[in-house]
Parts: structure tokens; C-alpha cells; sequence
């Protein structure tokens, strides 16, 4: 079964990533920055502020930025890896495009290829069609696939289509299914882990001048607040989008 942990779920991940893409912001956060730090705000008696040195420290704690765009990646990271896993006789096309063939011979020299650089793969129902672009590629690719760890037996070329190996794929077993739904649980809590590293790391800058006390324990306080709420923002997108895949991976 070491295979099946490695196999791939053929979901609508399409529409993930398009509600990721809506994984909205919080309101521009360096207007609330400027409103509350009104200690550098111009005054008679006070030196002129120059508006091109950069942030302030209230600005950068108040700046989900950095913290939003990790988040983001980690759910991006988790569609994909959902998308890898197997489940219902399915086969993510990537998988087998991704395979390392080896052409050539040893005294030609080898060379080692992606199977999607020199050879094009269309699912049809329950059977993988491999359309090789040179004949000289089918034993190499043939090789490839037969030797992954996806439990798949290629077939030999027909007459009619010599250029094409039709890959069918097993059937699907509860043991297929309950390790997909277990590798779909493992992803989630990587992005979930991910999640929590990029609230660390804003938490830092925040303690940092926290420490120096370059910023007012107001702003503290509603800068960890708004990181709190991106955060959790993060987690129940991750919830959903790993709920979703594993109801789709037991339905099947």
C-alpha cells in the first residue's frame, strides 16, 4: 500500500483555486496605522516629518501584508498537494506527466526527461492515453510508468495508434481511499503548521517594538488582534478546503 499514499485525487481544484484567489484582505491597514499613531502627525511644534523614510513601526505592525501572502501560499500549497492524491480508479494526468524517463543508451550517453516534456497525456474514463512523440520514446516511457509507484500496467501500442500507450487504471480498494483521506488530513495540518510559522514571525516584529517601546500598547494590542483575525481567517479557509476534498474522496 506504500504506493497509494503517493497517488493522486483527481478533484475540482479549479474551483479552489478560484476561491483561494478571493482569500480577501483586511482594509488598507495603513490608514488605520496613520489614525492611530498620531504622535507623528505635523503640529507647530514639531519638526517637519519626512513622508519618504519609509514606514513607521506603527505602520509595520498594523501591515498584514507579509503575514497574508504566507497564508495564501500555504493554501496554494495544499490545493496542489490535494490534487496529487488518488482516489476511485482517478489519476491526476499530472503524476504520470511528471515521471522521469530515461533515453538514450549507455554507450550514447543517458539523459534523463520529464514523460510531459516528450509525450502528451489525456484521461479518457478509467484509462490514461499516453501519445508518445517519437516511436523511439515508447519502450523508455513504457519503462517509466511501469516502474512508478502508482500500480499501473501500461499497454503496448495497437496497430491503429502506434504512437499512443493506453494506461488503465486499478480500481479503486478502502485501503486507496482511507490512505488518500489520511494523506489529505497530513496536508492540512502542514498548512495549518504554515499558517502558524507566518503568525510567529509577525508576532516578533510586533514583540520587537514592543520591547522598544517605539509603539503605543494601543497599537499593540489592535495590531495582535487584527493577526489573530487573519489567522483564523487561514485555518477555516484550510478547513474547508481539506473538508471538502476528503467528502469527495469517501463519496467515491
Amino acid at each position: 500500500m506504500a504506493h497509494t499514499t503517493r497517488c493522486a485525487f483527481h478533484a475540482s481544484t479549479t474551483l479552489n483555486a478560484a476561491k483561494l484567489r478571493k482569500f480577501s484582505k483586511f482594509p488598507p491597514l495603513l490608514k488605520k496605522a496613520g489614525k492611530a499613531n498620531k504622535s507623528h502627525a505635523k503640529s507647530d511644534s514639531s519638526p517637519p516629518v519626512n513622508m519618504a523614510s519609509g514606514p513607521t513601526p506603527t505602520d509595520e505592525i498594523y501591515d498584514m501584508g507579509e503575514l497574508e501572502s504566507s497564508i495564501l501560499k500555504a493554501m496554494e500549497k495544499l490545493t496542489h498537494d490535494l490534487a496529487q492524491l488518488r482516489s476511485g480508479g482517478r489519476l491526476n494526468p499530472e503524476i504520470v506527466e511528471s515521471l522521469k524517463v530515461q533515453l538514450g543508451t549507455a554507450g550514447q550517453g543517458k539523459e534523463t526527461v520529464r514523460l510531459g516534456d516528450i509525450a502528451q497525456v489525456v484521461p479518457r474514463g478509467r484509462v490514461l492515453n499516453v501519445i508518445c512523440g517519437d516511436d523511439a520514446h515508447i519502450k523508455p516511457i513504457t519503462t517509466a510508468i511501469a516502474s512508478s509507484p502508482h500500480s499501473l500496467t501500461p499497454l503496448a501500442p495497437e496497430q491503429a495508434n502506434p504512437l499512443t500507450v493506453q494506461v488503465p487504471l486499478p480500481p479503486p480498494t478502502g485501503d486507496t481511499r482511507r490512505d488518500a483521506i489520511e494523506a489529505a488530513r497530513k496536508a492540512a495540518e502542514k498548512a495549518d503548521a504554515g499558517i502558524q510559522r507566518a503568525r510567529q514571525e509577525h508576532n516578533k516584529l510586533i514583540g520587537k517594538y514592543k520591547v522598544n517601546k517605539e509603539v503605543r500598547p494601543d497599537d499593540i494590542q489592535k495590531a495582535k488582534k487584527t493577526m489573530e483575525e487573519v489567522v483564523k481567517k487561514g485555518h477555516d479557509e484550510v478547513k474547508r478546503i481539506a473538508d471538502g476534498a476528503k467528502r469527495v474522496l469517501e463519496s467515491q
